[in-house]
């Protein structure tokens, strides 16, 4: 029996000494942060289809409207907000919004954790003094993520792996080189 377990041991350490680190990592929302926005919307637009039907509007109409409106467009909210995220390469982070964008990691000045309406969020400063802010990984009330503390430490520990030797860090725009001017 202990040969059996010291030859685990032997074939899980070789397995991780010849881990490859991967080439990309992906973060989404988890799909309760997706479903949890849209729940509150379909609630209420059904009620007012029970409120117009106990009106006395006719029940075939209603419950097609109804359809429409708390189920189709609940169901493309979702689908719209499926990539949201970002994508680590070994040469740039590339963030998924309604728009791509791809940032050089030899850009970034720095990766922090902000605030916005009680959520936390990962935001990349970049040399030009632009700020992206990550629409995941995010945590807050209504979408909160346990693993969000990690995937912000992977997401500044990988653009300090591949920011590359010449990374220098620029000071931010309108900085005084002098330090302040005296009159």
């Amino acid at each position: 029996m202990s040969a059996a377990l010291g030859e685990g041991w032997e074939l899980m350490e070789q397995r991780q000494a010849g881990a490859i680190p991967p080439e990309r990592i992906r973060y989404r929302l988890t799909r309760l942060q997706r479903v949890l926005p849209v729940l509150p919307m379909i609630l209420v637009l059904m009620a007012f289809q029970v409120l117009f039907w106990l009106d006395g509007d006719p029940f075939g109409p209603v419950l097609v409207s109804g359809l429409l409106d708390g189920v189709i467009l609940p169901f493309v909210m979702l689908i719209i907000s499926r990539p949201f995220g970002v994508t680590l390469t070994q040469s740039a982070a590339i963030v998924h919004n309604l728009r791509r964008r791809t940032i050089p990691w030899s850009n970034v000045q720095a990766i922090r954790m902000g605030s916005l309406f009680g959520s936390r969020t990962v935001v990349i400063y970049e040399a030009g003094g632009r700020r992206t802010r990550l629409r995941a990984p995010i945590t807050g009330f209504l979408s909160w993520d346990r693993r969000f503390e990690e995937k912000f430490h992977t997401i500044g520990r990988w653009w300090l792996d591949h920011r590359g030797p010449d990374w220098a860090p620029v000071p931010p725009p309108g900085a005084q080189w002098g330090g302040p001017r005296r009159g």
